[in-house]
């Protein structure tokens, strides 16, 4: 039985690169009929940031990343870490456990990552541990920690990272980071996962390719129903037809607000407007209406403007179908 664990540390947002392993985690599971234990790698205190473990859970919901066990804590079985400490070795002086040049139990009894990994990877019975190729250099200590505790360590699977576009370790200047900065850029969480999908478990370092996912996000956006898309930017389903232009969910919000709330500018376009008015009160279908004054040499500039203050956003039309039949009127009188 496969048997696949992801184990971040609770810091915060998840990091893309830990993304990336979690998604590739849940998809060697799924392909082989296994189980994805969740555990949280909480041993050092210092590292540790109030709220990461539950932001960590909410950002791996997000992507659509289930998982089968857990969560875990390390913390929370530390008696069992320095039992099997015991098992190795004895304390010296200080009071610190020590395999080799390796420091199992701090002075104070606390155990570190690689006593705690190596034990729950035994207990917990995994079977194939899949990281990034930053923990590479483990793998040949934690394999001789788990020997000496009597069991067979399981297979190690290292992937490349993912770097900024200029090679160095992925960080906010290179656009995002983190889950939580996708989200705020307004990327819908299918494009994050179609991205990191795409990826696999790359042999080698790869580049965050923001252009790639931007044309998923926009494909995301179009897969979504009306109602859905709606939902998504918190507006009612009637404005859908002015969301539909935006290529992030940010964006859909901008232009949701350039319907809703209006800035007021005075416009000098009368025929035009008079036209309008016209088209609108026969009711005539929005593009027809675009249209209409398009081939009459109309001011579609200033129409824009007069129904939403400003000179540019969502499709005009979209902006006529969106807005209630009074309130077209209202506005394109000046």
């Amino acid at each position: 039985m496969v048997r696949v664990r992801f184990a971040p540390s609770p810091t915060g947002s998840l990091h893309l690169g830990n993304a990336l392993s979690a998604v590739a985690n849940r998809r060697f599971a799924d392909e082989h009929g296994g189980t994805l234990l969740l555990r949280i790698d909480d041993t050092d205190q210092a590292r540790n940031v109030e709220g990461g473990a539950p932001e960590i859970a909410a950002d791996l919901e997000w992507l659509g990343v289930r998982w089968d066990e857990g969560p875990v804590h390390q913390s929370s079985r530390f008696v069992r870490h320095r039992e099997a400490a015991h098992q190795i070795g004895e304390p010296d002086d200080e009071g610190a456990l020590r395999f080799g040049r390796t420091t199992l139990l701090r002075p104070d009894g606390t155990p570190t990552y690689q006593l705690a990994s190596a034990v729950d990877d035994v207990d917990f019975e995994i079977t194939h541990v899949i990281r990034g190729s930053d923990h590479r250099a483990n793998a040949e200590l934690q394999t001789e920690l788990i020997r000496a505790l009597g069991a067979e360590p399981p297979e190690f699977i290292h992937h490349g990272l993912l770097l900024g576009g200029d090679g160095t370790k992925l960080s906010k200047r290179h656009g995002a980071a983190t889950v939580a900065d996708l989200r705020a850029e307004g990327i819908p969480a299918e494009a994050v996962r179609a991205y990191l999908d795409e990826l696999g478990l790359p042999k080698h370092d790869v580049h965050l390719d923001l252009k790639r996912l931007r044309r998923l996000s926009v494909d995301a956006l179009a897969a979504l129903s009306d109602d859905a898309l709606a939902a998504r930017v918190g507006v009612d389903v009637s404005l859908a037809p002015v969301l539909r232009g935006a290529r992030d969910l940010a964006e859909a919000r901008e232009y949701a607000q350039i319907v809703l709330e209006p800035e007021h500018v005075d416009v000098d376009a009368a025929e035009t407007m008079a036209r309008f008015r016209e088209l609108v009160e026969a009711g005539v279908e929005p593009r027809a209406i675009v249209r209409e004054l398009k081939a009459v040499g109309g001011d579609l500039k200033s129409l824009r403007l007069a129904l939403t203050g400003r000179d540019r956003g969502p499709e005009l039309a979209a902006v006529i179908a969106a807005l209630p039949r009074d309130e077209l009127l209202r506005r394109s009188v000046g």
